[in-house]
């Protein structure tokens, strides 16, 4: 057997257990135990076992133990689509580690770049699910006083597995839950110092900047940056349902704008840019990245390729929502990927989102965000029996992050 294909997206972050509560059951209050306490620490739920030790994988119709975590999502529904990918992060030498040894294993994740750590465990969050499948996030279980094994991130070890990834890859995806956590998001920062770095050897080399296509595409230029906000409260030390304050927002910016490509729930667009609309929220930010606007079963809006434009949702019968947001990224990136497009510039736009949306709907038609996700051939199947209607509002000539204005309001 040949040597694996190089990862194409690197997925940077958390991986982690969402412990569903049965439907109905409350989040437990903070300081009895799984609720956030002062500075973010938690206690093990009483009357929930603490899973270092055993790991129940339940369906969520029953309750129970779900492996998750975005970037792991992400990472494990692009090798099943096809794309390579590599998943850096931290976990606990503990039964959840193993699992997702297994797991990434099993998908064919590049874990070059996962660290292990023998003092602190893995993360569990617990999950309450209301009648509707709404969901909220408490607190966390496992703590033992050192905190979780993704707030724990050796930036040099990180910098180090990261180097040879960097090199090959077109795409770096992270969300803003470890911007928590000072040593995560100083691993972080330092990944993506090594990327801009790199962009700048690359301007600095560049000798035509009218060079083809094809000589572009085979150049080793360094990674788009793809942000996922997320905003969890509770990784912050805040109640569930907690809008991002202003220091927070602060500390946030910053990765928002090294976005390439943007993804957020229009509520999280409404508190970071106060607004919803796809294109304002590209030309307030410096990259002009492309934005997509999530919404449940709403139409997502998005601004890619210099074209901003809705998609109506597909008719399924969903079972679970866990995880379509991050098959949605994952259905992105495996199509920006497979078009080797740069998102300023992407033709066709409607088929990227398209493909996309479709990959988010099947991971909603089965239960958990790993176990539905789809294969590319799947994915196609489906988009042959549907409709799915995109229509484009408007066109943006001057895109790109040497752009002005677009004018969107």
């Amino acid at each position: 057997m040949g040597n694996p294909a190089p990862p194409q997206v690197l997925c940077f972050g958390e991986a982690l257990v969402d412990r569903l509560l049965p439907v109905g059951e409350p989040l437990p209050a903070p300081g009895c135990g799984g609720g956030p306490e002062p500075g973010g620490r938690t206690q093990t739920a009483e009357g929930l076992a603490d899973i270092a030790g055993e790991v129940s994988l339940l369906g969520p119709g029953d309750g129970g133990d779900r492996l998750g975590g975005a970037p792991a999502n992400v990472a494990c529904a692009l090798t099943r689509l096809g794309t390579p990918a590599a998943f850096l992060g931290r976990l606990g030498s503990d039964a959840i580690g193993e699992a997702f040894a297994v797991l990434f294993a099993e998908r064919s994740v590049d874990t070059s770049g996962l660290q292990w750590d023998a003092e602190r465990p893995s993360r569990v969050v617990l999950v309450r699910r209301d009648a509707y499948g709404e969901r909220s996030f408490g607190g966390f279980l496992g703590d033992r006083g050192a905190g979780f094994a993704d707030q724990a991130l050796d930036a040099l070890v990180l910098q180090q597995a990261a180097a040879p990834l960097l090199v090959r890859a077109r795409w770096l995806l992270c969300g803003s839950l470890l911007w928590a956590s000072p040593p995560a998001a100083s691993a972080l920062e330092g990944v993506l110092a090594m990327v801009e770095a790199a962009g700048r050897r690359a301007d600095a080399g560049a000798t035509d900047a009218r060079q083809s296509r094809a000589q572009e595409s085979s150049s080793r230029r360094p990674p788009f940056l793809a942000v996922d906000v997320n905003w969890r409260p509770t990784f912050w030390g805040l109640p569930a349902g907690t809008a991002p304050p202003a220091a927070v927002q602060e500390r946030i910016r910053p990765l928002l704008e090294r976005a390439a490509l943007l993804k957020c729930a229009t509520e999280e667009a409404l508190w970071f840019f106060a607004s919803d609309n796809p294109s304002a929220i590209s030309s307030a930010l410096p990259g002009r990245p492309a934005v997509c606007v999530t919404d449940g079963p709403a139409p997502v809006r998005w601004f890619l390729g210099g074209r901003s434009g809705q998609l109506a949702p597909f008719a399924i019968d969903a079972v679970d929502t866990t995880g379509a947001g991050d098959a949605f990224m994952a259905g992105l990136l495996h199509g920006l990927c497979q078009a080797e497009a740069d998102p300023h510039t992407v033709v066709e736009p409607e088929a990227l989102l398209r493909f996309a949306a479709a990959c988010g709907s099947l991971v909603c038609c089965g239960a958990g965000a790993i176990d539905p996700q789809p294969r590319a051939a799947e994915v196609e199947r489906f988009l042959a029996t549907q409709g799915g209607v995109s229509t484009t509002v408007e066109h943006h000539p001057a895109v790109g992050p040497e752009a002005g204005s677009s004018g969107a309001g």
